[in-house]
């Protein structure tokens, strides 16, 4: 086993965890913003280093050059999915955060509701 599939593993190891932490936040936090919240950002590093790992086997198998330009297509596939994954999570979370408030479900405990404020809505 050389250093890049060492680094594979690694990486493939970390995003693993990051999947595990968020479907963890899913189940025992108590309200939907505390749940995006662990959801969006474990996905989102967990993404990372998944397509980090992709990469890395790209370049390591088109160094050894047991196959053609394919793998280098899929680890820029992997970029552009990468991108556009960092671009629609935080607005998904986003919409689905604005839900919940509009909807009046809120959180467990909170001290200040700013967007009712601005709104001119009593707070309760």
């Amino acid at each position: 086993m050389n250093y890049l599939e060492t680094l594979i593993w690694v990486f493939l190891s970390i995003s693993a965890i990051f999947y595990i932490l968020a479907s963890l936040g899913l189940h025992r936090f108590p309200d939907p913003y505390t749940r995006l919240h662990a959801s969006t950002k474990s996905t989102t590093f967990a993404s990372i280093f998944l397509v980090l790992a992709v990469i890395v086997f790209s370049i390591e198998t088109y160094q050894s050059g047991i196959v053609g330009n394919s793998r280098i297509y899929l680890a820029i596939h992997s970029v552009v999915a990468l991108i556009a994954l960092l671009l629609t999570n935080p607005v998904s979370s986003y919409a689905i955060a604005k839900a919940s408030h509009e909807s009046n479900y809120f959180p467990k405990k909170y001290e200040v509701d700013e967007l009712r404020e601005k709104k001119g809505e009593e707070v309760k």
